[in-house]
């Protein structure tokens, strides 16, 4: 069920979204070689707690950190660890949220660790463009398959491809609902654009190959070719006037 947001809901969600944003942006400031990914997990914790609110990827679904927190080759669901140095030239995707008074916010980000190969900084572009040519596809009265076929469009024109198997989400008082919100998709088709629905757009778009696979530790998600992966999110408003984006500080 999609679940239109009230005025009022509206308003806290900006607060969510507000302090997701803090998170992400602290998160990325951290990212540099000899970094740990435990070190920029804890960093975000600290902020969300600091804004009094509660990081909301913490325990869903069991998950066991603040951040995913994937780099290079990983697409997803990245688990922080003490043991994972950042290096020089890599990539570095944080996808965290935060919820306050019952409702949630989520963004995610692709940040570069020192110097990165202009290859992996032209994903990360391409990437980081095409949320938000999908971003402007999302106007009420239009399609979700209007956002999606924009994603897809933006980066198979330049020779990337899109995760099929992971897809954006409504928002809202759980971090997901209704309805799904694929990077790819066919303009006109699709669940129809309402004022008050509330989604995050989320390309997760890979330098050589669509496959992905699973790692043994039940999160973690790669590109099957071992080529680089980007992945930026926002969290974002249908409204009768345009689509706004929540998660900004």
């Amino acid at each position: 069920m999609i679940v239109l947001k009230t005025k009022r809901e509206l308003s806290v969600m900006r607060e969510a979204c507000r302090i997701s944003a803090g998170a992400l942006r602290v998160a990325g400031e951290a990212v540099q070689p000899g970094v740990s990914t435990a070190e920029i997990d804890k960093i975000a914790y600290d902020y969300i707690k600091s804004q009094g609110a509660e990081p909301n990827f913490l325990n869903l679904y069991g998950f066991p950190a603040t951040a995913c927190i994937s780099i290079n080759d990983e697409v997803i669901h990245g688990i922080p660890s003490k043991k994972r140095i950042i290096k020089e030239g890599d990539i570095v995707s944080i996808d965290l949220g935060a919820k306050i008074d019952g409702f949630n916010g989520d963004n995610a980000a692709t940040f570069a660790a020192g110097a990165i190969s202009a290859e992996a900084k032209r994903l990360c572009d391409t990437t980081r463009e095409s949320l938000y040519e999908g971003i402007k596809a999302a106007v009420a009265g239009g399609r979700i398959g209007d956002i999606g076929a924009a994603v897809q469009r933006y980066c198979e024109e330049r020779g990337f491809s899109v995760v099929r198997e992971y897809v954006g989400h409504g928002v809202g008082a759980k971090l997901h609902e209704s309805p799904e919100v694929p990077n790819y998709g066919t303009p006109g088709h699709g669940v129809r654009l309402l004022p008050g629905m509330t989604i995050a757009i989320e390309p997760m778009i890979n330098q050589g190959g669509a496959a992905v696979k699973s790692m043994p530790d039940g999160w973690t998600v790669k590109t099957k070719d071992g080529k680089l992966s980007a992945h930026f999110e926002h969290t974002i408003a249908i409204t009768s006037d345009g689509p706004q984006i929540l998660t900004l500080e």
